[in-house]
């Protein structure tokens, strides 16, 4: 009798956790929590956003957002969150660091004044601000690239905390009233030509994964999100990067998976051990690494092309040239933008043009491509996908949509009155479209 009873409770406790998991993931799934989405790829999981819009349809909602900021929005339940740099007003720096400010610069957009880093939670029905926190006030050490901007890193939320990143300003951990938990001060990068930091944090369970490869001594780290106690380091021989790394589980381990210059590397987010690595992609090493079904894909586009398609099954020590790398291309792939895979096809851009490729993610196999999309012509936001279809927003605000699938078919082509550099952000049935001056949220009403 004892063990029968001792066994019917634990098939409810098992059933009561299976059912607690599963209520967690859909919450996860439905909104979009992260910088490429809640799977990482890109993609926006049951969500049916509008294929058509302009300034007077489906526009459920336009706000200005003050500052200089790319970062894409995230969202969680009625949540809304921005983080932006708002310049402050005339600073009080000397001519003498004005002078060694402008020769660390040259080329690029100096930074001769204060900016007020600032976090913002709106309300996804209205857009009205639910509340604001200023973090920090500071000049930044360095410039940034002309078309970038002082606050490119997105934020990272699960519905418990919300996390900015302002690269050398620093991270900041927020609870979902917009009050500050703790903060972490890593340095200041020396990024390549001065030309800006931008890579996003990640977020697995209770771990906040950054990576910090710049000019000086380049390292990732991981930190408990409720603390902001450090958990591990590991150094890293990098030059500058601005991918973002992608947290993949894999036969009971969670990768966290780096694209940079020198190598590409996998690392166990448990403890920061290196569980493989391989020659690097391209210089100025920018898209996130995307997966499915135990693949991850790797891309560069700058000074050269290179694709990797590796098998997680078979990674192991130095993957280069190994058959871990299942396929790879040299050709056509993007710079700025990030890939996004669904359903089993990767696409890209080219570079930062309207050129748009399509490719069997298991194999290989070219499906199109490269395809001019029409009234696209310079892109940084990355493509999303939703409900069979691809959404892809150039830098003079006109999104294309196009049909998901083997076939290349244009569904529409949207303009707005702003620039766009942040990527979309989806989440049931609304996109939200950050451009240099606005945010829409653009939606079936």
């Amino acid at each position: 009798m004892k063990t029968s009873t001792l066994l019917v409770l634990t098939t409810i406790s098992i059933f009561l956790q299976f059912t607690v998991s599963a209520q967690e993931n859909q919450e996860y799934e439905s909104n979009w929590p992260q910088w490429r989405g809640p799977l990482g790829n890109g993609v926006a999981l049951n969500s049916d956003p509008p294929d058509t819009w302009s300034e007077t349809e489906n526009i459920r909602w336009k706000i200005k957002i003050p500052g200089n900021a790319f970062g894409t929005p995230v969202i969680w339940g009625k949540h809304v969150f921005v983080s932006t740099a708002i310049q402050a007003g005339n600073s009080n720096v000397s001519d003498g660091l004005l002078q060694r400010l402008t020769r660390r610069i040259v080329g690029t957009e100096g930074a001769t004044n204060a900016n007020r880093y600032v976090a913002l939670a709106l309300d996804r029905h209205d857009g009205s601000i639910i509340w604001e926190n200023t973090l920090r006030e500071a000049i930044p050490h360095e410039g940034k690239h002309q078309t970038g901007s002082w606050a490119s890193a997105s934020a990272v939320t699960d519905g418990q905390v919300v996390c900015t990143f302002f690269g050398s300003i620093g991270l900041y951990c927020l609870n979902m009233n917009g009050e500050q938990l703790w903060s972490y001060d890593f340095g200041d990068m020396e990024i390549r030509m001065g030309f800006g930091e931008g890579a996003s944090p990640a977020l697995y369970g209770d771990t906040i994964v950054i990576t910090w490869d710049h000019q000086g001594e380049s390292f990732i780290t991981a930190l408990d999100k409720y603390t902001g106690r450090e958990l591990w380091r590991s150094e890293r021989d990098e030059i500058t990067s601005w991918s973002t790394p992608v947290i993949v589980e894999h036969n009971g381990i969670n990768q966290v998976i780096t694209s940079a210059t020198n190598r590409v590397r996998s690392y166990d987010l448990r403890d920061g051990t290196l569980l493989w690595d391989g020659d690097g992609v391209t210089l100025n090493a920018i898209p996130t690494p995307v997966s499915e079904e135990g693949i991850v894909y790797l891309t560069s586009g700058y000074r050269g092309d290179t694709l990797y398609a590796v098998d997680l099954d078979n990674a192991s020590g130095d993957i280069t040239d190994s058959e871990s790398i299942i396929w790879s291309l040299d050709r056509d792939t993007p710079y700025v933008p990030s890939p996004v895979l669904y359903k089993g096809i990767l696409y890209f851009t080219k570079g930062n043009e309207g050129i748009l490729s399509a490719f069997n993610s298991k194999t290989g196999q070219p499906y199109y491509g490269p395809q001019r999309l029409p009234g696209i012509r310079s892109i940084y936001a990355s493509p999303v996908a939703a409900n069979d279809r691809l959404y892809i927003t150039s830098r003079d605000g006109t999104t294309a949509v196009i049909s998901a699938g083997p076939s290349f078919e244009v569904l529409s082509a949207n303009i707005l009155d702003d620039n766009f550099d942040a990527s979309p952000a989806i989440a049931g049935g609304e996109l939200y479209l950050r451009g240099h001056q606005y945010l829409y949220c653009i939606a079936n009403d």
